[in-house]
């Protein structure tokens, strides 16, 4: 099966295909496409994998197409951030 592995970072993108057999696994998807040497300090985990923007665990199975996605850390609460916002706007 044909499969995609992207990270992405503000400045720089990563987009890796990679076969893999029936039944694999989303953590053995990564594994296979050698994305992790390629970032550098890549840690995969349940809280930042999913395909197609829907948050799954490693041991999901992957199917023929799907895009699976390494998602970075937040660096603000997204609440928090409007906060801030709505804080400085009235401020202004």
């Amino acid at each position: 099966m044909q499969v995609e592995v992207v990270f992405a970072m503000p400045d720089r993108q990563w987009r890796v295909s990679t076969e893999v057999p029936e039944g694999a696994t989303i953590a053995q998807a990564i594994a296979a496409s050698g994305i992790e040497s390629m970032v550098g300090e890549l840690e995969v985990s349940a809280d930042n994998v999913g395909i197609y923007g829907r948050r799954l665990k490693p041991d999901a199975t992957v199917e023929e197409g799907d895009r699976i996605e390494i998602y970075r850390p937040l660096l603000i609460d997204p609440k928090e951030e409007r906060r801030l916002r709505a804080e400085a706007a009235k401020k202004a």
